[in-house]
């Protein structure tokens, strides 16, 4: 039996689908997000799986019972699911252990290991509007987990959220997993938040799923150029602009060739290289993408070398095993 099991999901609103015969399927403790570009209806997707929204057709099991749709219930949500919205609510001039009181259900030593989990421990004495937005929006998760759900719902997390405060929730939510051992799933579209949580991908457009996989199969060998595009930088070549490659060993020019920026890499070596010269030079801490003109190509590399100015010549070497076709 699936832990979660979504069959069949169709909605629509003024005439056309927001979703259009949805399924998947989430097995105990997998980490799944859904991405894809705004409108695409992931967030609606993720509501209905929850019980928070009314699908017009097809079912939603949890744990071998149906979920019932918002407008079956006095109440939306499903039992033992948990749902954080985007649009979160603290109510005013309560102290925080106040608001986390009323929604308990569980002892003084779990609903402490939440609050520490959550890091929210030093801020149980405060009052809500002593508070800053990434702090409440750690104790709303703090307000749903002391309810003892078994999955747990993540619409846009990260947003509006500032460096500092995204990387603490970044480490809450992956400790909400491991040491409270509570399914998540979670609505993103920035690739840094997906690629090193995630255990499976599910890519929407237009209300469909487009490609489900790993985050190294949507990354790295994305079914078109909007799965590839959504995940990051990328170098896509008509066979005849993979021309400029024709005299390297191993690759094909049937197809495009799909190719990040990470996988081309300024070479001295003389043989199995293409040369050109570098147009732009961008830096972005760790790393600078570089646009280099390949006869009437351009291309970006990823390079740690930040001394390539405009106009210098330099060699391209390619990962073959890492280039993919579309």
């Amino acid at each position: 039996m699936n832990f979660l099991e979504v069959d069949h999901i169709s909605k629509e609103q003024h005439g056309g689908y927001i979703l259009k015969d949805v399924s998947f399927t989430q097995q105990q403790f997998q980490k799944l997000v859904i991405a894809g570009e705004t409108g695409s209806g992931k967030s609606t997707l993720m509501k209905i799986a929850g019980g928070m929204a009314q699908a017009d057709s097809g079912t939603v099991m949890f744990e071998g019972k149906r979920v019932k749709g918002a407008l079956e219930v006095l109440i939306p949500g499903h039992p033992g699911t948990a749902y954080l919205s985007q649009h979160f609510e603290l109510r005013n001039n309560y102290r925080v252990e106040e608001i986390l009181s009323y929604a308990n259900k569980l002892t003084d030593e779990s609903a402490q290991e939440v609050f520490d989990v959550c890091r929210i421990t030093h801020l149980l004495k405060r009052k809500t509007d002593q508070l800053s937005g990434g702090e409440k929006q750690r104790i709303a998760m703090a307000r749903l987990l002391i309810g003892a759900p078994k999955l747990f719902l993540l619409d846009e997390p990260y947003s509006n959220l500032d460096m500092i405060h995204k990387s603490i929730l970044k480490n809450v939510i992956q400790d909400i997993g491991d040491k409270l051992g509570i399914t998540c799933m979670l609505v993103s579209h920035d690739p840094q938040d997906i690629l090193p949580w995630a255990d499976v991908v599910l890519i929407m457009k237009d209300g469909t799923i487009v490609q489900q996989g790993s985050p190294y199969e949507i990354y790295n060998q994305p079914v078109n150029e909007y799965v590839g595009g959504l995940l990051g930088k990328y170098n896509l070549l008509t066979p005849q602009q993979a021309s400029c490659f024709k005299d390297l060993p191993g690759l094909q020019f049937e197809k495009s060739l799909f190719i990040r920026p990470e996988d081309l890499s300024i070479s001295k070596a003389r043989k199995e290289i293409v040369k050109g010269k570098v147009v732009e030079s961008l830096y972005y801490g760790s790393y600078y993408d570089i646009t280099v003109k390949v006869e009437n190509t351009f291309l970006v590399v990823r390079s740690s070398d930040g001394g390539l100015k405009p106009g210098a010549s330099v060699n391209i070497a390619v990962n073959i095993s890492k280039v993919w076709y579309l």
